[in-house]
């Protein structure tokens, strides 16, 4: 029997609450006031600019990975590699979708294209009007990209193989002996290097697949990742880190990150984004998707919280 989620990390789960390319519409094609002085995120969309003409472009990392995209390969679009977002399945497909939906775009009005996750917070032009694949805010990225606002706050844990002396670790200090890895450039490098800081040279892998397979292969000891994905590499019925289990979840810290999607410095699309966020907050539309694919599509269980000392 699946099992419903029941650990401290819902906590942790409390949402806060453009690319210029040629000039179009959302959903209608009525001219109206700035982006910026819109009451709601439809009325937004109509005076803000996109990629194309009447669609909204979204671009997203492929593969396309759970519990954040889901819904299998598909014949339809070949290029989508382990899922293709088209489906709508998934936290982040299923909040894009809904995004679109508050900015006037059917679901055929929405198409995806591949965007590597490094390139999603470089200056420059873009193909895409957003980008949303686990992108951590900060202030560096902030400076060469636009984010919106938060549409989900970040946990990390650990994920290890069972019976490896690292599963016993109850704190950030018990995590210093091991090495450690995750994908290069992420904000998860970062914590590693700067906050448990470890005995070990971390491993920094290309794409967090790479991380996987070194995992897989004995060479590292624990991969630090977001919580949700922890939850899904051991799910039992998954397990793409082979004979694993997540070992412990970070306490909430001072500056932890948030997910946010990512724009064309000076987007107008930003405002209808953040309009169609605060939307999905306050009539608890973001919570519910967050609770159907980060929470009740886990069998895991309860996931200890690391000590800080």
């Amino acid at each position: 029997m699946r099992r419903v989620l029941a650990f401290t990390a819902v906590a942790v789960l409390v949402l806060a609450g453009c690319s210029s390319g040629t000039s179009t519409t959302g959903g209608s094609p009525t001219p109206s006031s700035s982006p910026s002085a819109a009451a709601t995120a439809a009325s937004c969309a109509k005076s803000a600019t996109f990629t194309k003409s009447g669609v909204l472009t979204v671009g997203t990392d492929n593969p396309a990975f759970p519990p954040y995209f889901a819904g299998g390969e598909t014949k339809a679009h070949k290029t989508w590699k382990f899922n293709d977002p088209f489906t709508g399945k998934g936290f982040e497909d299923a909040v894009a979708y809904e995004v679109a939906k508050r900015m006037g775009f059917t679901p055929d009005q929405v198409t995806w294209v591949v965007a590597p996750f490094a390139q999603t917070y470089k200056p420059g032009s873009k193909n895409y009007d957003f980008a949303i694949e686990q992108i951590d805010y900060s202030a560096k990225r902030a400076r060469a990209v636009d984010f919106s606002d938060s549409y989900y706050d970040k946990a990390r844990a650990v994920v290890a193989r069972k019976g490896t002396p690292i599963t016993k670790a109850k704190s950030i200090a018990d995590l210093k002996p091991f090495k450690l890895a995750t994908q290069i450039g992420t904000t998860d490098y970062d914590f590693i290097v700067n906050v448990i800081q470890p005995s070990k040279e971390p491993g920094a892998y290309n794409s967090l697949s790479d991380a996987v397979a070194a995992m897989n292969a004995h060479q590292v000891d624990g991969l630090v990742v977001d919580l949700p994905t922890a939850l899904y590499m051991a799910d039992p019925f998954v397990q793409e880190v082979k004979n694993s289990t997540v070992v412990g979840q970070f306490p909430p810290l001072p500056g932890d990150p948030h997910f946010g999607m990512t724009f064309q410095k000076g987007s107008s699309l930003v405002a209808c984004v953040d309009l169609a966020l605060r939307e999905m907050k306050a009539d608890a539309t973001l919570q519910s998707i967050t609770t159907e694919w980060l929470s009740e599509k886990t069998n895991v269980g309860t996931v200890p919280v690391f000590a800080t000392s």
